[in-house]
């Protein structure tokens, strides 16, 4: 944004704009006036449900835990699983950014986040290592040749990737508001699937270790975790997908469920290529002509979705700069990273903390505000969109207020 536009902007003669310059946060004619909030529960109902949701959910990752130290020290030893746990934990240092840089502009709770990368690395390989080696002993007890093969690639592609999406559909389900769509989606997915990945891999590399020493686990550590670091989670974003699609464009229940079973079994497809290949011994040839091909077009995607999203919010935020709720500066500044980064400075520079606070609130706000919007024009939006969208504009102007206001002077002493 040009200088000249900033002031053009600002020369509107409003007296409750700021006492210092401010390029971004206007004050706009329909934002003034106080925010108005849902009604609180007086009751102690909340706290208690929620205590003993978080507390059930706390109890499941410790229990889970526990079963999964258990069997890595029976399978590897404490020692190796410890030893291994650091060459499996690298990975995590590249997979894990690329997806929380993918949530930057729509920025999901830290809290939901965590819970989706903990049950991939806890709860799912439970669940995993229950099902799979049942499913193992059903066909050594039938007498089945190559037991191991058919349990890779029947058993453990539907298993993993319906142990790994029901963290993403646990999300959609209890907080349906921190669902948006497709990116929503991929991010939670990608990193139930990270952890799970974890977990495997200390397996798996603990194995090598005991088995072949150095030089086995350096052989693994190539394969899974410099090679196929994306492998889990690109599986299991297919879910996330379908996810995402189901509540951002699907206009009937039925939908919903077919975008999911859908994501489901492209999951679980690109799992089943991976381990067959492995177990038939033509994992480069189908590494080479089919999974980095998959990868490569996994990444487009990526950077295809960041776009349409910021180009989402400059879209949607436009209508409510054209009915007042918002400055067309804003709107500017709302969908450009680097120009959010930069208000976020300068609402530091200009009050502290708590300004900086109020202005990345205003700009998630903003975000929600956008996407909501795009499911209602699109007709997938929740049956209380409506209330959802009042309460986004309530805290959009009360943000913007705790921006423009000018900053209390400090008293003197006497």
């Amino acid at each position: 944004m040009t200088g000249s536009a900033t002031l053009a902007a600002m020369s509107t003669g409003d007296v409750n704009r700021p006492a210092y310059p401010n390029p971004w946060v206007q004050t706009a004619p329909g934002a003034l006036g106080p925010p108005r909030g849902p009604v609180a529960n007086p009751t102690h109902r909340p706290g208690l449900r929620r205590a003993l949701l978080y507390g059930g959910v706390v109890t499941l990752f410790l229990a889970s835990l526990v079963v999964l130290a258990l069997f890595l020290g029976v399978s590897v030893g404490a020692q190796t699983a410890l030893l291994v746990a650091l060459f499996a934990a690298l990975p995590l240092l590249v997979v894990v950014p690329l997806f929380l840089w993918l949530d930057r502009l729509e920025a999901e709770p830290t809290r939901y986040l965590l819970f989706a990368f903990l049950w991939g690395a806890l709860c799912a390989p439970v669940g995993a290592v229950v099902l799979n080696t049942g499913f193992h002993l059903l066909l050594l007890s039938a007498k089945t040749e190559n037991a191991d093969a058919w349990s890779a690639v029947l058993s453990a592609p539907p298993v993993e990737e319906g142990l790994k999406g029901l963290a993403v559909l646990a999300i959609l389900l209890v907080r349906r508001r921190e669902f948006d769509g497709v990116i929503d989606g991929i991010v939670y997915a990608g990193l139930a699937g990270a952890g799970f990945a974890f977990s495997e891999n200390i397996l798996y590399l603990g194995m090598a270790y005991e088995e072949a020493g150095s030089r086995g686990l350096t052989e693994v550590f190539i394969v899974r975790c410099l090679l196929g670091p994306f492998a889990h989670p690109l599986f299991t974003a297919c879910i996330g997908v379908g996810l995402g699609l189901a509540v951002s464009v699907a206009p009937t229940p039925l939908a919903r469920v077919g975008f999911g079973l859908a994501g489901y079994a492209c999951a679980i497809l690109l799992h089943a290529v991976w381990n067959l290949s492995a177990s038939t011994g033509t994992y480069w040839g189908v590494y080479l002509a089919f999974q980095m091909p998959v990868f490569a077009a996994f990444l487009i995607m990526l950077l295809v979705l960041r776009a349409r999203e910021s180009g989402a919010v400059r879209r949607y935020l436009s209508q409510y700069a054209d009915a007042g709720w918002l400055t067309h500066p804003e709107v500017s500044m709302l969908a450009s990273l680097s120009q959010r980064r930069a208000a976020r400075a300068w609402a530091k520079a200009q009050g502290g903390a708590p300004a900086a606070r109020s202005m990345r609130s205003f700009q998630d706000v903003a975000s929600d505000l956008a996407l909501l919007r795009a499911r209602v024009v699109r007709g997938a939006a929740e049956v209380a969109a409506h209330e959802h969208e009042r309460a986004l504009l309530d805290a959009l102007t009360g943000h913007r207020l705790a921006l423009t206001s000018p900053p209390p002077r400090p008293r003197l002493s006497r």
